[in-house]
């Protein structure tokens, strides 16, 4: 019985070890550019998550083709004025910035579930 706590106590090492190891890549995992600009890089992971689920949905046949073309249009639209605020910012866009932003996304958002 010892040599299978052993083993047991083996295992539980190695996964404990594994998870400590993930959690150290994915804090690694932000780069310079994401830390130095948090509120672009959420907009930004918002409109990626988005294309994504619109892609999902035109592949499983729960919206058409023309408005999964609208939707991503819109959601370029988003993505350039993102672009052109942080232009006029210094490369930074303002917390009420970022707010406005979200708000597109979250319109977006909900048509892309109706």
């Amino acid at each position: 019985m010892s040599s299978r706590n052993a083993v047991v106590r083996g295992l539980l090492a190695v996964a404990l070890g594994l998870g400590a190891l993930t959690v150290a890549t994915s804090a690694q995992a932000e780069t310079r550019w994401e830390a130095a600009h948090p509120r672009r890089d959420q907009v930004l992971d918002r409109t990626a998550n988005l294309r994504h689920r619109i892609a999902q949905q035109r592949r499983e046949g729960e919206i058409s083709p023309a408005r999964a073309r609208a939707l991503r249009m819109q959601d370029r639209r988003v993505r350039a004025r993102e672009q052109a605020m942080a232009r006029r910012n210094g490369g930074y866009i303002t917390p009420a910035q970022q707010a406005a932003l979200n708000r597109r996304e979250n319109g977006i958002s909900h048509r892309v579930g109706q």
